[in-house]
Order: structure tokens, then C-alpha cells, then sequence
């Protein structure tokens, strides 16, 4: 059967009714496949699936709309930005909007503006959205937008809430669980403390790993060191390297991404010293390039799905269910992905004499190889 042609003359469109007959279903289990109810098994579910694309058929939202109250979409506040982490949330938010079966309006802000989240909200409002989510991750003291009288459920992600409404929903997303785990490998590994670049303060995110990398050193009684602020650039990472380098003592450094990271380490080996040998080094985002860098950058991967997931479940919910109490979120899963830029730290010159003391007590053959001595010539 040529699609569009289930109905006689194949000249109006498919209607739910058509769908169900070609499927072999009520039009009822058709409402239900289209909706994302439950009640429908697999098989059916995707009979009526196959009979839609066979047909041409697409739901009428318009008219759903009129009989539910609902547009059965959902508006997103989003920086207009291509850095990894705030494009791969945006990333998620759709795929998870779209398998909850709401449409996706985005609105982008610009930093250093003031009023654009207020403004954002505003546009999205008008056109009518269900819901509202706001990833937008710098702090722009936009007083504007928590005044707003947002009579829709809004979900705000990663930051302070910045709107008041009747259902106003925050999670995190893992920021400073994921740093704290980050700096905490390194002092597993026996590194006396860790240096960190951080990312601009304006940024939660930012603010996040910092504090997950002070709370790390403050629970192991760490002494922490100056921080350097870098913008998220690999050149950020490269100049706070240098300054690492001719600083010197310093063995392991926790950057807020990868970039920086990346950046980093190419400074420190122009500097002649070895990553991991002398110092290790942790990334943040676990970027598609992390893994093929010499050497791979061990890093802790961000659950962008997971919190996307997450955050539009509760927020469905508390379109879909008003008068219901929503759960408290899940705390997003923490990701650390070790690879070879992590290593224990250098022996300092006491512990190498030290070794090379114990050596020469075992005497002779039975001694066991001194790995920090130089192999002699054949």
C-alpha cells in the first residue's frame, strides 16, 4: 500500500481512525501510542507506529491542544554558546522532551546581557509553552526575571532558582560531586595537595567545581593552594600552565575542563616537565579528544543525559500531574574515567636517598632494583 492511500482516493490526509484499522487496534490504543500513555504492549505499540509512517500520519497537535488545555510543548532557556558542556545539556533536554512526547522551543540568551533571561521567559510565556526550563549557566544578577509572574512549572538546571511560580523545580548537575571525586583521585594517588584552574566565576559551573575542589582538600586537611582563573579556553589553561611551571612545587592540577586541561599539559611539557611523571593532571567533561591526547587525559565525564532525564521527568510531572507532590530529584551518577595523565607523585629527593639506603642494606645480588637510579651503560 503506497503511503497515504489507506483512506479511498488517497486525497485527505490519514486520520487516528485509518491508523487503527491498517494497525488492527482501537482508536483508543492509537490515543494512548501517541499520548506516551502506558497500558499499550510493545507489539502494539509498535504495529501502530508502522502503520502511522506507512500512512503519512502525523498527530494533530493543534487539536490535541484544544481538548487537553495543553500545547504540549515545552520552552527552554538556553546560552547561545558551542562550548561541550552547555550544547550537550541543550542536547539532552531535547532527546528527553522528545521521548516524553513534547515539542521543543528554544530561546538563546547572550552573556553580558542583563535582562535576557527576563526576556527570554517572556517570549516563551507568549507563545504558550507548558513548561519552561532555564539552562542558562551565568550568574548575570538578573534581578528582572525573578520578579516575573511565571504561572507555568519551570524547571531551572544547575543554578539557583531564578524564577517563582507555582511549581518551581532545581537540580543540580553534578558539578561539585564530580569535582570533589576529581581532586580526591589525585590524593589518592599520594599527591600532598592539588592545584586548580578554575573557570570564570561568573559561571555556576565554575563556582561548583571550585567548591568540590576546596571541599575535597578541606576534608583530607590540605593546605590549598592560589587559584588561577582561566576563561574555559585550552590558551587559558596554557597561560595558567606556564605560571604553574615557573612556580615549581607543584605535582597534580585539577582543571575545570578539559580544555584548560589540554592547554595545560602542553605548557608543562614545554616547560620540560612529564605528564604523569612529575605532575599529573584531571580534566573535567571527558570532551570526544580527551582520550586521544598524549598522554589521554583522565577526566570526569558529565551525565548529560542522566540530568536531562531527570530534570524533565520532574517537570512532566508537574505539568501532567498538578495536584501531585513532586519526588526529590536523583542525584546524577559521578563518572570518573581514569586514563594516563594521573599518576603517584615523584619521589622527593629524601624518599629517593632513603630508597637507595635501604638498597645498599639488603646487600649484594638480593638487593632489589632502585627504580630512580640511573641504568648503567652496557
Amino acid at each position: 500500500m503506497a503511503r497515504g492511500e489507506a483512506r479511498s482516493g488517497g486525497s485527505a490526509a490519514p486520520r487516528g481512525v485509518d491508523v487503527a484499522r491498517l494497525a488492527g487496534v482501537s482508536q483508543k490504543t492509537v490515543s494512548r501510542v501517541f499520548n506516551g500513555e502506558q497500558y499499550v504492549s510493545t507489539e502494539a505499540r509498535q504495529r501502530v507506529l508502522h502503520a502511522a509512517e506507512e500512512l503519512g500520519y502525523r498527530l494533530n497537535n493543534a487539536a490535541r491542544a484544544l481538548a487537553s488545555g495543553r500545547t504540549r510543548s515545552i520552552g527552554v532557556v538556553a546560552l547561545g554558546t558551542a562550548l561541550y558542556g552547555p550544547a550537550s545539556l541543550l542536547i539532552g533536554i531535547e532527546r528527553a522532551a522528545r521521548d516524553a512526547g513534547y515539542a521543543l522551543r528554544v530561546v538563546n540568551t547572550l552573556e553580558g546581557d542583563p535582562g535576557g533571561v527576563a526576556g527570554a521567559v517572556e517570549s516563551l510565556l507568549e507563545q504558550g509553552v507548558d513548561g519552561i526550563v532555564v539552562s542558562e549557566p551565568i550568574d548575570e544578577g538578573d534581578g528582572g526575571a525573578a520578579s516575573l509572574g511565571v504561572d507555568v512549572p519551570v524547571l531551572v538546571l544547575g543554578a539557583p532558582a531564578a524564577l517563582a511560580g507555582p511549581r518551581a523545580v532545581a537540580t543540580g548537575v553534578g558539578s561539585e560531586s564530580l569535582a570533589r571525586a576529581a581532586t580526591e583521585h589525585l590524593l589518592d594517588l599520594g599527591h600532598v595537595t592539588v592545584h586548580h584552574i578554575t573557570g570564570p566565576q561568573r559561571w555556576f559551573a565554575a563556582r561548583d567545581r571550585l567548591a568540590g575542589w576546596r571541599a575535597a582538600l578541606t576534608a583530607h586537611g590540605r593546605h590549598q593552594p592560589p587559584v588561577l582563573e582561566g576563561d574555559w579556553s585550552a590558551a587559558s589553561g596554557y597561560s595558567a600552565g606556564r605560571e604553574l611551571a615557573a612556580g615549581g612545587e607543584v605535582t597534580a592540577v585539577f582543571a575545570a575542563n578539559d580544555d584548560m586541561a589540554i592547554g595545560l599539559m602542553r605548557a608543562l611539557t614545554e616547560a620540560g616537565l612529564r605528564v604523569p611523571e612529575d605532575v599529573s593532571v584531571v580534566g573535567f567533561d571527558d570532551i570526544p579528544v580527551a582520550a586521544y591526547v598524549t598522554p589521554p587525559l583522565t577526566t570526569v565525564r558529565q551525565p548529560f543525559d542522566a540530568v536531562a532525564q531527570e530534570g524533565l521527568r520532574l517537570l512532566v510531572q508537574a505539568i501532567e500531574k498538578p495536584d501531585v507532590e513532586l519526588p526529590p530529584a536523583n542525584d546524577p551518577p559521578v563518572d570518573l574515567i581514569v586514563r594516563s595523565s594521573t599518576a603517584p607523585p615523584p619521589p622527593t629527593e629524601a624518599q629517593g636517598r632513603g630508597r637507595r639506603a635501604a638498597s645498599r642494606s639488603l646487600g649484594g645480588a638480593h638487593a632489589p632494583p632502585v627504580t630512580d637510579a640511573p641504568s648503567p651503560r652496557p
